[in-house]
């Protein structure tokens, strides 16, 4: 999944690339450009449907999510938000994890 968020001078990328975001926030941070990732964790979405009837293999992921639950494909809206508003103006180059806690575990 990627989706690319433009509000002036801003990008926000949400996907699997988020040891890039420091590197390219550091290259375009001197041209006004912040960059940030989320990281989102395991969505339940029709490419993960397969996995979440299976018993075993759904307990076995969700034991690694002390959330306890699937995450939604709305979850990362807050932070998308805050990510694309005036209120991150000075966060750049970081990774935010909306993940239920996965790497927590």
């Amino acid at each position: 999944m990627k989706a690319v968020v433009y509000r002036g001078a801003r990008t926000l990328e949400i996907e699997s690339r988020a040891a890039e975001a420091p590197a390219l926030a550091k290259e375009c941070g001197g041209r006004g450009v912040n960059i940030n990732d989320i990281a989102p964790g395991r969505i339940a979405t029709d490419n993960t449907e397969a996995l979440r009837p299976e018993p075993q293999r759904n307990q076995a992921i969700l034991g690694r999510i002390p959330a306890g639950r699937w995450r939604r494909a709305d979850d990362g809206a807050g932070a998308t938000v805050f990510l694309a508003s005036p209120a991150s103006d000075h966060v750049d180059g970081n990774v935010l994890p909306v993940d239920g806690e996965w790497p927590g575990r």
